[in-house]
């Protein structure tokens, strides 16, 4: 039998998928390209905004409409939060919530009338998972799921349920699974990966040590953890020598103070700007790589006037992120923030959407500037384009050079120009 996987939305979807995939071809199915005709379609959903809400659906709606015989089932956020809706979708046969993942492979092969293997229960764990990138070198490790923080205008809670971890021992186990397979660089991927220990007691400093430790691996990177988390005793630890690198993904959200009080952000501006001159100051010498740091701001937020945006812009360009990650504000249904007043325009937003996408253009071009003349190591992919090869410094600027095989999934030292 044959299956086709579709998958929207964030890295930890994608390392879902990944594992359902490993499942399936355990059990003897063909994994095929979405628009070939397959016996089961499985769609993990996204509803971060209610664009991809209604992307989600329309996909549903797509496959069937592709092939009206085959099965259907739908997991991942929007499947949780919008179930009946895409139960009632015609051609739908299972639809599995946050706290079904573990299900999903077992139930779906029973669907099939194939042979179900025995399997632990799986009723509201954490779902482990990992993926690797289709350039070999690069995989992403699922450590923590969920979030308890109910800031104002985010379903993630509801979508994923509450802060609960992998333990360290399972995820090294597949850590050591990734090495296998000639991965050389796992990013550790969750919700908020920082807010790791929650129902297993160990603390994310446990994880990382013992990650270290994993032979075969040889760089780290950690994505979405929250500046309040990104401890001293963690930077002091990675800056002593270790596998992970200087690049970390902090979600900032608004630059102005009001803002992020009236959403239920637990810290202000003046301490994010601590926590990244903290990190700065423990890892970067003269002659040192420089800390990339990769921001989330969402702009557009209920009760965001043009003199607060602007309190925003200044805080970045003061801060000086090496990325920005910006997204307009979506209307949730269900969220605090939705049913708040000051509601911005959508060509509000998409304009201010471009102002800071053009000031993360000026911010990257300064970082490649401000490490000019470093000396870093680059981990080469094998995909071609006009015949260079590209791979990324520790510290995440992306390197170019005339392609050849033998550099594939090789650390090479560079000098940056």
């Amino acid at each position: 039998m044959k299956v086709a996987l579709l998958t929207l939305g964030c890295k930890l979807n994608f390392a879902e998928t990944a594992t359902y995939e490993r499942g399936f071809l355990a059990a003897g199915l063909e994994v095929v390209p979405w628009n070939e005709a397959a016996d089961l379609y499985l769609i993990n959903t996204c509803s971060v905004t209610a664009t991809a809400d209604s992307k989600s659906r329309n996909l549903v709606r797509k496959v069937h409409r592709v092939n009206p015989d085959a099965r259907i089932v739908v997991t991942g956020c929007s499947a949780e939060l919008r179930r009946a809706e895409i139960e009632r979708i015609e051609g739908v046969s299972r639809v599995f919530g946050a706290k079904e993942k573990g299900l999903v492979v077992s139930e779906t092969l029973g669907l099939l009338g194939l042979e179900v293997p025995a399997e632990p229960e799986a009723d509201d764990s954490v779902f482990p998972a990992y993926s690797a990138a289709e350039s070999r070198t690069r995989a992403f490790l699922k450590v923590q799921d969920g979030c308890n923080n109910f800031c104002k205008y985010c379903t993630v809670p509801y979508a994923r349920g509450e802060s609960r971890n992998i333990p360290v021992s399972e995820c090294v186990r597949n850590a050591e699974r990734i090495a296998e397979e000639g991965v050389k660089e796992i990013v550790l991927t969750g919700v908020n990966t920082g807010d790791f220990g929650r129902s297993t007691g160990e603390r994310f400093l446990d994880l990382l040590k013992a990650l270290d430790r994993v032979e075969g691996i040889e760089r780290y990177r950690i994505s979405s953890i929250e500046p309040n988390l990104l401890t001293e005793e963690i930077v002091d630890w990675i800056a002593s020598g270790t596998k992970f690198q200087p690049h970390f993904h902090i979600p900032l959200q608004t630059g102005a103070d009001e803002l992020l009080s009236r959403m239920g952000r637990h810290y202000d501006t003046a301490f994010f700007a601590k926590q990244l001159e903290m990190v700065r100051s423990k890892m970067e010498r003269p002659d040192s790589p420089k800390v990339f740091f990769g921001i989330d701001v969402m702009v557009g937020l209920p009760g965001e006037t043009d003199a607060l945006f602007k309190e925003t812009f200044r805080f970045i360009e003061r801060v000086h992120p090496a990325f920005i990650h910006v997204f307009p504000y979506s209307r949730r249904p269900g969220t605090p923030a939705a049913a708040m007043d000051g509601q911005v325009d959508e060509a509000t937003k998409k304009h201010r959407v471009a102002v800071l996408e053009e000031l993360c253009r000026s911010l990257h071009d300064d970082f490649r500037v401000q490490n000019r003349g470093i000396h870093e190591r680059v981990l080469f992919e094998s995909t071609v384009h006009d015949g260079m090869m590209e791979g990324y410094t520790g510290n995440y600027i992306r390197i170019a050079r005339p392609y050849d095989p033998a550099l594939v999934n090789t650390l090479v030292d560079i000098v940056i120009d």
